[in-house]
């Protein structure tokens, strides 16, 4: 069973990095998945994602996130929608190919403003991609993420009241994967 983080902000380390972690260990837990997670931040494959052909890194990267069970995918917000480097990185799977992988879309906001955004860009995406998206997306003010300025436990706040509600709908995504893999 392999939960993977995709995080797709330009920046390595960032905010997004952080809450998109914080929502895997929620989604796991409440899944009943082991807490593992393997996270795949873009910023690293930013320079080789526009190569012809796909580097053995990024086809690396594509299997892995293709071959998830539960699959975190967050942006920072950018323009009302996700940053381009995770669009040009999910425009290298086919269509389909995330069937049977359980989705979570994550967007992280300065304004609240962009709380539609992930229901409205980035859902249908996954869900064109062929993932299972059980639950609504997650946009998460920025004001809520820890920092090491500020390391509160805002984000726990918000996460514990989602992944209850969430619970039994993750839980039978990802089983229906076991049973049908």
């Amino acid at each position: 069973m392999t939960t993977t983080v995709l995080v797709g902000s330009p920046r390595p380390g960032s905010r997004t990095a952080t809450a998109a972690q914080a929502v895997a260990h929620h989604a796991a837990r409440a899944a009943g998945l082991p807490p593992e997670q393997e996270v795949l931040e873009l910023a690293d494959l930013s320079p080789l994602l526009l190569t012809p052909g796909p580097t053995l890194d990024v086809r690396s990267a594509l299997e892995q996130v293709s071959g998830s069970d539960l699959l975190v995918v967050a942006s920072p917000t950018y323009k009302a929608t996700y940053t381009g480097l995770l669009k040009v990185f999910l425009d290298l799977l086919p269509s389909g190919v995330l069937e049977g992988v359980t989705a979570v879309p994550v967007l992280v906001m300065a304004s609240p403003a962009h709380t539609l955004a992930v229901d409205v860009h980035l859902r249908p995406l996954l869900l064109e991609l062929g993932a299972t998206v059980p639950t609504s997306g997650l946009a998460l003010l920025q004001d809520t993420v820890p920092t090491d300025d500020d390391p509160g436990l805002r984000l726990d706040a918000v996460l514990e009241p989602w992944a209850h509600r969430s619970a039994s709908a993750l839980r039978a995504a990802v089983r229906s994967r076991t049973t049908t893999v």
